[in-house]
């Protein structure tokens, strides 16, 4: 049955990838602040801004775009203080709705707001930042969008399965690349292929300390009797999104290199579901190391502890009664760890920090930046993004935290020399008293921590048929013996 399965799942996939969606859209909400003003008409200012911009490529046919792409167009040829000046004709006086999965933006808004009252000192506008709970904000996003201008003017999101099938296929979302950003990152918008990250986020590979257990490998947190604590997948999406990437040729090379850097005995146990795996790796079209990837997530789904939430599986883990339990976290959990009798962020140890350690250090995953197709404003949504991603005050609010990684890497590096995330664990005395807190920074996640990094287009492509597949899987229950 489970083949006859598979056949279906693959025979539907094909169909799938012949058909594209069409549309644009989103619903709106309330939350938020404010800071008040008066009404200015907005301008529509030609492409001669095109010629101006040394990096500008060869005027746009924008004959097949809509409004708001044809703006972005425009706007991509544009510093951040020539968005500011668009943004101050066309919003003052009004009010800006942004949504976002991080309650951050409305710490950012008012941070922009005084960014462009320090260019014109009239300028006011009033704010509401929303955030919904339970993945509800792709819902809320394709109700508005089915008005002829919508409500939310941008947003920050994060899962890039379903905003690559839900949001930009359809045309719910246009991607803006600041000309800032763009040249910080060596590019230009016009060459740079993807979507426009605010931050890469990790979460890592843990473990408690207080007992003789350890993990050397990531194989490891797989292995029999090994329950590592984790949200659900199917409550926290982007976890999904980190097993889709697994089957991706790079990441299972790292599996297949760590399954052979272990003992003998050791890859006995994990071999057989290898084997077992290899058929469905040839059925979904995976590289030569795919049936390590099924494996892996295969036993990682029966494994993992489903949690809640991540931050009371970093306070189980910090614990002293926590002996010999790992854990799959966003890092920056542990800036939140109150030290006292019985909790210590000493407690644990990060995996790939450890000597020795092989294997996946844990994922990755992005908040993107999008402006809305029917945006109200999309002048301010531009210039807000370039903002956020192109200025340190901008950022500031992710930035503070460690495991948070701006994309443009001037900020980054301006975050640093503020906050020191390096040294985090660092005492006044110049002590290392808590090292699991001195991040190592995103290069060296993605390179020797072998973070695995989340890739959308990827996730979209894979999200039929492997996703139909590990909707197979048997969930670890807990009424296992131990």
């Amino acid at each position: 049955m489970k083949k006859k399965f598979l056949s279906a799942v693959m025979a539907c996939s094909l169909l799938a990838t012949t058909l594209a969606g069409c549309g644009s859209g989103a619903d709106s909400g309330t939350t938020g602040g404010s800071v008040t003003g008066t009404d200015t008409a907005s301008d529509t200012q030609s492409v001669e801004s095109t010629q101006t911009q040394e990096t500008a490529s060869e005027t746009v046919d924008t004959s097949n775009m809509t409004e708001t792409q044809k703006i972005i167009a425009e706007a991509e040829t544009m510093t951040l203080e020539e968005l500011a000046k668009k943004a101050i004709e066309e919003s003052n006086g009004a009010t800006f709705y942004g949504v976002g999965n991080s309650s951050r933006g409305k710490t950012a808004l008012p941070l922009f707001i005084e960014y462009l009252q320090s260019i014109d000192s009239s300028y006011t506008m009033e704010f509401d930042w929303q955030q919904p709970k339970n993945n509800k904000i792709f819902e809320q996003l394709q109700a508005d969008s089915l008005k002829e201008e919508g409500t939310f003017a941008m947003t920050l999101i994060q899962d890039g399965n379903q905003i690559e099938s839900k949001m930009v296929q359809t045309g719910i979302l246009d991607t803006f690349i600041p000309l800032d950003w763009a040249q910080a990152n060596g590019t230009t918008p016009d060459a740079y292929d993807g979507y426009l990250e605010l931050q890469l986020l990790n979460k890592v590979f843990m473990y408690n300390t207080t007992g003789d257990k350890t993990y050397d490998n990531c194989w490891d947190f797989v292995a029999e009797g090994t329950h590592p604590l984790f949200m659900d997948i199917d409550s926290e999406i982007v976890g999904k999104n980190f097993l889709y990437m697994l089957t991706e040729d790079t990441y299972a090379q790292y599996l297949k290199d760590a399954f052979d850097a272990l003992p003998a005995d050791e890859q006995a146990y994990f071999q057989t579901t290898i084997d077992e795996e290899k058929e469905d790796a040839e059925l979904f079209g995976l590289g030569e190391n795919g049936a390590y990837s099924l494996a892996y997530i295969k036993l990682f789904v029966g494994a993992y502890n489903a949690q809640t939430d991540d931050g009371p599986i970093c306070q189980t883990l910090v614990t002293d009664s926590a002996t010999d339990q790992s854990g799959l976290l966003v890092y920056s959990k542990l800036r939140s760890v109150e030290e006292s009798a019985g909790v210590s962020v000493n407690n644990i140890n990060i995996a790939a920090y450890q000597d020795g350690y092989t294997g996946i250090g844990g994922y990755g995953y992005c908040h993107y930046l999008f402006v809305t197709d029917n945006s109200p404003l999309p002048w301010t949504a531009c210039a807000f993004i370039a903002y956020l991603t192109c200025t340190e005050d901008g950022f500031s609010a992710w930035g503070k935290d460690m495991g948070g990684y701006s994309s443009n890497p001037e900020v980054a590096q301006a975050i640093e020399t503020t906050y020191s995330h390096s040294t985090g664990g660092y005492n006044e005395a110049g002590e290392d008293e808590f090292p699991a807190k001195d991040d190592r920074g995103k290069e060296w996640w993605v390179g020797e921590g072998q973070l695995v990094v989340e890739d959308p287009q990827y996730c979209a492509s894979v999200a039929f048929t492997v996703g139909s597949w590990i909707e197979t899987l048997d969930k670890y229950t807990g009424e296992e013996s131990e």
